[in-house]
């Protein structure tokens, strides 16, 4: 963007950083006597992105060798332009930060005042800059010289030399509107918007989203359901998945969203009405199940019953517990028959104490130490553990059903058996979902590889050995297929036959007294349960699949795979 910028008034070259000499292409540009423009991100641990590593490492080497010539950069001028996020306050752009300083311990003269770009306000942010340094060219057409990182955006512009004067007023003008009044913002953005799209979401209003699953697709072909449909009885056909907030708290590593979703430690957006969010949402999910009609496979009955919404699962992309009407919209769901299911990263523990009931209520277990979680779920909070904790606690006071979710990544979480064990102790959940990570791709940048999947069996095993730390529990189904297995406390057992299946029509009944009567009467997971079906046990040679559905594979390989 900054190159079409200047393209029509200077003469702008293309780097790659991760290729250049540091050394050597410095102070080549320093000898030109241009000024280059270093765009800089800065990732949620501080770090540099990978691209950008060797040119980092070594400039800050140079500055803190004594043996270097400080005055070698004395005809270098630069800008610096941070990419970053504010709610990371402590690694809040320090590459930008940190490569500005020890471009200046190098004799360097700033050509701009180092500058920053926020997450939720960058592309304006950007252009603000992007017009100062135009301003660079104002005087006479000089030589520019540009350097890109990798698609996070570090990139280095090079220049005329400047006149501080002329720049003044913009300066000023840019600090007065950064020491205004924070405006409360649109939490979809043109480029998340551009993003999320792409990826196949409905974005509606300013913050809420849905999408269509695979499985509601598989089953109006009759070609199976989800391990929903094998756990707990739903229909995956009639089932809606969405979200009222496309924020959320951490960025785990195994994000099939690839980390497009803004994040944030509470809810600092423009708020949209519950019901707006419901209605649009119906209207949406509606108008992709309308696509199907005529589709070669999807049987007739199917699409009919798609058009009744049954089941809502929250946990489409980011938080929705930090919806601050998440209560009332779960509320609406009820209201019209709707099933809740809500997963939550485990970082609300009051969210989670204040939610009415839901039909299953999730918390996402993603690593059983402090330092685990922190690797895998890259949390945004300072106190992470302690809200994971308290969490976990909030769980086990609920009263209706609970889940833990544990998405397996090998050789990262798989080897914390006890650890585990100890947390399934601390929130008492109803049943615990243990779930082989599913790979996404998201090129060289992403540190989760296929290597890190495990296997059917391997999910198998581990489940096995945590049963056995669990006296209470034991495996109760398995989705061969999602490579997924259920662990279900022993009270769903009954006379030697599971109950983890949900009776909808009775939770809806219970839930509806909750209401009526002000939260006075309330009931418990086992007032709702239904008997499993023989072919969802855990152990049946089924392994999950649904009879009545039709097994399909593929009869040649993806093209391009």
């Amino acid at each position: 963007k900054l190159q079409e910028k200047l393209k029509s008034s200077v003469e702008v070259s293309v780097l790659d950083i991760a290729n250049i000499d540091p050394e050597e292409t410095l102070l080549e540009l320093a000898s030109a006597r241009t000024v280059v423009a270093l765009l800089l991100p800065t990732h949620s641990d501080g770090s540099p992105p990978p691209s950008a590593a060797w040119f980092y490492k070594w400039l800050g080497e140079s500055a803190s060798d004594f043996r270097y010539d400080k005055a070698s950069f004395k005809n270098l001028h630069y800008a610096v332009f941070g990419l970053g996020n504010s709610v990371y306050q402590e690694h809040y752009n320090v590459v930008s930060k940190q490569v500005d300083q020890w471009l200046q311990e190098l004799g360097a003269q700033r050509a701009l005042p180092l500058a920053f770009g926020d997450q939720d306000s960058l592309e304006e942010d950007f252009h603000q800059w992007a017009d100062l340094v135009m301003g660079l060219t104002a005087a006479e057409s000089l030589s520019a010289s540009l350097a890109t990182g990798e698609g996070e955006g570090e990139e280095l512009l090079a220049n005329g030399l400047l006149d501080l004067e002329e720049l003044g007023p913009a300066l000023r003008q840019m600090k007065r509107q950064n020491n205004t009044a924070p405006v409360v913002r649109e939490m979809i953005t043109p480029t998340l918007r551009q993003a999320l799209t792409k990826q196949g979401y409905k974005l509606l209003g300013t913050h809420s989203g849905v999408k269509m699953c695979r499985w509601t697709k598989a089953m109006l072909r009759g070609r199976g359901g989800c391990y929903k449909h094998t756990f707990y009885g739903i229909e995956s056909h009639r089932c809606m998945e969405t979200t009222p907030s496309l924020a959320c708290a951490n960025k785990c590593v195994f994000c099939w969203r690839h980390h497009t979703n803004p994040v944030g430690t509470e809810w600092r957006w423009k708020t949209d009405d519950a019901q707006d969010i419901l209605s649009d949402a119906l209207a949406a999910h509606y108008n992709m199940i309308k696509e199907f009609k005529g589709v070669p496979g999807v049987l007739p009955e199917r699409l009919a019953e798609g058009l009744q919404v049954r089941h809502c699962a929250l946990s489409l992309v980011g938080e929705p517990i930090m919806y601050p009407h998440i209560g009332s919209f779960v509320r609406l769901l009820h209201r019209q028959r709707i099933s809740s299911f809500l997963v939550t990263n485990a970082q609300f523990p009051t969210a989670i104490r204040e939610l009415s009931p839901v039909t299953q209520l999730y918390v996402s277990v993603d690593a059983s130490t402090k330092s685990s979680l922190k690797k895998i779920d890259r949390p945004l909070f300072s106190d992470f553990w302690e809200r994971f904790l308290d969490s976990l606690r909030a769980l086990s006071e609920k009263g209706q059903r609970t889940v833990y979710r544990l998405t397996l990544v090998k050789a990262w979480n798989v080897e914390e058996l006890e650890s585990y064990s100890q947390l399934v102790l601390l929130g008492k959940p109803d049943f615990i979902e243990i779930k082989g990570v599913t790979f996404c791709g998201g090129g060289d940048g992403n540190s989760l590889k296929m290597e890190n999947v495990p296997w059917h069996e391997e999910v198998i095993e581990f489940s096995r050995k945590i049963a056995a730390l669990l006296p209470d529990y034991a495996l109760a189904s398995e989705h061969e297929h999602s490579n997924c297995v259920l662990i279900a406390h022993k009270k769903f057992l009954v006379n030697g036959e599971w109950w983890t299946w949900i009776d909808y029509d009775r939770f809806l009944e219970l839930v509806d007294r909750f209401y009526e009567t002000e939260g006075r009467e309330t009931f418990s997971a086992e007032d709702y349960m239904m008997r499993t079906p023989s072919w969802a046990v855990f152990g049946s040679e089924e392994r999950g699949f649904d009879p009545v559905e039709t097994r399909w594979q593929r009869r040649a390989a993806t093209a391009g795979c």
